[in-house]
């Protein structure tokens, strides 16, 4: 039998409940709700597609989060 993977698993959250609010109190929230790692991207910012577990990306406008999703 092969061994499981370990990959851990993301933080079950709704990624829609972050947008509007603050920017810096959405990422304290998202860390204190079990993600590792929050990235906060101007709107339209170009980004990678890859996904990582453990991450939550805001958009954020005028410091106020308009689109948030996970990976």
């Amino acid at each position: 039998m092969a061994p499981r993977s370990r990959t851990p698993e993301p933080p079950r959250d709704r990624p829609e409940s972050y947008v509007g609010l603050d920017a810096e109190d959405a990422a304290r929230l998202a860390r204190t709700r079990g993600w590792s790692t929050v990235r906060s991207l101007p709107p339209g910012a170009i980004v990678t597609m890859e996904y990582l577990v453990g991450r939550v990306n805001f958009e954020v406008e005028d410091g106020t989060v308009t689109r948030c999703w996970v990976g």
